[in-house]
Formats: C-alpha cells, sequence, structure tokens
C-alpha cells in the first residue's frame, strides 16, 4: 500500500509538472525516471543495502534521497491544491480557470519551493532536538514526588542517519538535565545489532538516580528482536515487557508500567497487555505507563494509568500532515492530551525513520515532565 501510495504522488508530479515542461521527449523521461525513482526509493535502496526500515546506504545519499523526497511530497501537495481551485474556478469562470490550471510559472515557483522546503525539512530532522519542558500534576502523587522529575526520549531511530555523534549529543542533553528518572518509550533503533554496534553504546551512558526504562516500539520487531532486548539490558536499560515497577520515596509509591508494541505477535513475540502489567500493583498509587502507541490511550486509562507517554507519531512530521497521521492514531499526535481524567503525552519524538527525514513545523524534542501534586 505504501508503495502503491508513493508511486500514485510520482506519476501525478510528472503528469502535472515534468510533461507540461518545454523539453523534449527524451528529457521528460529521463525526468520522469528521476521522479520515480525518489518515489520509490526506500524499496529501491532495500534491494541493495538493508531494509525498508533500516537503510544501510551512506549516510549522504540518505540525507539527498530525504530532501528529494520531502521535495515530491510538497510538491504533489502544491500541485494538488492548485488543480483542485484551478477545477473550482473553472466553474464559475472558465477563463480563470484555465489560467491557473495551465499556468507555467506557478509551477516552477511550487517546485522551487518544494525543494527549499525539503532541505530544511532534512536540515531539521537531523539536529540534535531541544529540550522540552512542563510540570504536570498528577491525581494521589505522594508529596515525596511532588517536584519529580521525567526525562522521556522516544523515537530515537538510531540509524546510519542519526548515527553515534548525534546519539552522544543526545545522551549529554538528557544527562544535563539530571533527571530522577529516564523513560524510553520505544523505537530506539533501526537495523540489526551488528549494523549498529558502533552506534548504541552511548546509551549506556543514560543516567538517572532512579534508573533508566523503556518499552519496545514496533522498529525493535522489524530486525533480531530478543538481541536487541538483551543488548539494551546490558546497556543497563530496563526494557519492561508488560509488567511493572515501584518507584519509592518514604511513604510514597509510584508505579511505572510498559507494555510491548502491537505488531509484536506478527514477529512472534507478545503483544501489550495493560491489565498484566498491573497485576499486584499498590493501590492508589500513580500509575505511569509507557507505551509506544498513543491509539489505546482510552482502555490504558480505564485500567487505571494516570500517566501515558508515547510516540510513534513523530508529531506528524509537517505541520498540516499532522491532521492526517492522527486519524491513524485514534486522534492522538503531538503534545499534552486530556483522555478521560488520565494526562497523554504525545512526543514529537528525538529522532524519526530514516526514509522520511522531514520535520516542518514538528520539532524533534528531549521532553522534561516535572510531576506535582494534583490538589
Amino acid at each position: 500500500m505504501f508503495l502503491l501510495a508513493a508511486g500514485l504522488i510520482g506519476f501525478y508530479v510528472a503528469w502535472r509538472y515534468v510533461w507540461q515542461l518545454r523539453l523534449g521527449l527524451m528529457a521528460k523521461a529521463v525526468l520522469t525516471m528521476a521522479v520515480l525513482i525518489v518515489a520509490e526509493h526506500q524499496w529501491l535502496v532495500s534491494q541493495f543495502a538493508g531494509t525498508m526500515a533500516s537503510p544501510e546506504s551512506p549516510r549522504w545519499l540518505i540525507i539527498g534521497l530525504g530532501v528529494g523526497y520531502g521535495a515530491l511530497i510538497l510538491l504533489a501537495c502544491f500541485l494538488l491544491i492548485k488543480d483542485v481551485l484551478g477545477g473550482v474556478l473553472y466553474l464559475v469562470s472558465r477563463p480563470v480557470g484555465k489560467r491557473l490550471l495551465a499556468g507555467r510559472r506557478l509551477p516552477h515557483f511550487m517546485a522551487v519551493s518544494a525543494l527549499a522546503l525539503g532541505a530544511w525539512g532534512t536540515s531539521q530532522a537531523v539536529r540534535v532536538p531541544d529540550v522540552r519542558k512542563f510540570e504536570l500534576s498528577v491525581a494521589g502523587l505522594a508529596s515525596e514526588f511532588d517536584g519529580y522529575r521525567i526525562v522521556h526520549l522516544t523515537d530515537l531511530h538510531i540509524s546510519r542517519l542519526l548515527h553515534r555523534p548525534w546519539v552522544d549529543a543526545v545522551v549529554d542533553e538528557a544527562n544535563a538535565l539530571n533527571p530522577d528518572l529516564i523513560l524510553i518509550s520505544g523505537d530506539l533503533v533501526d537495523g540489526t545489532p551488528q549494523t549498529r554496534r558502533n552506534d548504541v553504546p552511548p546509551l549506556g551512558r543514560l543516567s538517572a538516580r532512579d534508573g533508566v526504562y523503556a518499552v519496545a516500539g514496533n522498529h525493535e520487531y522489524y530486525a533480531a528482536f530478543s538481541q536487541w532486548i538483551g543488548t539494551f539490558r546490558e546497556l543497563g536499560i530496563t526494557v519492561l515487557e508488560n509488567e511493572h515497577t515501584l518507584i519509592r520515596a518514604g511513604a510514597g509509591e509510584l508505579v511505572i508500567a510498559g507494555v510491548p508494541d502491537l505488531v509484536g505477535p506478527r514477529h512472534g513475540q507478545i503483544g501489550p497487555d495493560v491489565v498484566k502489567a498491573l497485576v499486584g500493583r499498590p493501590q492508589g498509587a500513580p500509575v505511569i505507563l509507557m507505551d509506544h502507541r498513543p491509539g489505546n490511550a482510552r482502555n490504558n486509562r480505564a485500567q487505571g494509568v494516570d500517566l501515558q507517554l508515547s510516540g510513534h507519531t513523530h508529531g506528524g512530521h509537517i505541520r498540516g500532515f499532522d491532521l492526517l497521521v492522527a486519524r491513524f492514531n485514534a486522534g492522538f499526535v503531538s503534545g499534552l492530551y486530556d483522555v478521560d481524567g488520565m494526562s497523554l503525552y504525545v512526543s514529537n519524538g528525538a529522532g524519526l525513520w530514516p526514509g522520511f527525514p522531514q520535520r516542518i513545523g514538528r520539532p524533534s524534542e528531549i521532553t522534561e515532565i516535572t510531576l506535582r501534586r494534583r490538589s
């Protein structure tokens, strides 16, 4: 489905832009082929280097294709808006509609703008994320946990694109916050432990007073899941799979729970079970749940979760596209939501999938959440 949609986008741009250019047949054919290669580059790269989830081509090539793919998607959107508007105007005034539909200058401006925005979007995708801070009141929070600081990381997507220097910088940013707890809600890596052996060691430097906990995202299952879980644990990261742990401070208790991603059963692994994750928890203690995807928030709330930390959406990548991404995630895509009295925080993520390295209006983030007692 993904490849079909990408192909249709490529054909549309070729039809509405490339074949409207004043060029010879051969030049148009070559440009059309280039457009289609960019449109389907994830599949093409996977045939020669890595997989669609983890392209193992040179970083400069991933960046170049990311710029081109972003520009292609944006140009398709611009052209579609022009064509729809031109069609509507044509019904009102044929001359005006024809001028918009057949005009040659505007598509050139759109193409240049799309390329510039694609380059900007890729540059924002590969930068070290800024820290986003906010306070959150939690019902039933003991006084000992008032002011408790959690650093939330998600969607690191460590890869050939976001490689060791970037990982080192993210770890330094997180540690500089001197948090009480670090929680990572999935999609730490792309690729196998062998291909990422030089990139993941900095995760072992993550440091928080009460430890570092994580859950698996969907990308962990695409390559050597069991090996990755073992690797994370060797790095000092406790992976929660339908289980919880207790953080104690004086007489106060805080439940930290985690569930695996729902693609687990497709890869011979367990799926998310929030009921099992919370079996035996002390009644009255606030529950913080890591669930990679935000879509199950209402069910999680029904089981007694007070705060859910998620990622997966990357904030929608591009402002405007987030409206579409939200439709596939129960309406949740970026930021803080109230779900039947539960707080759901969907982070834009620190990184993203190298197959679509674009961020425009949806910046990456490292999140610091300070817990406050709710009166």
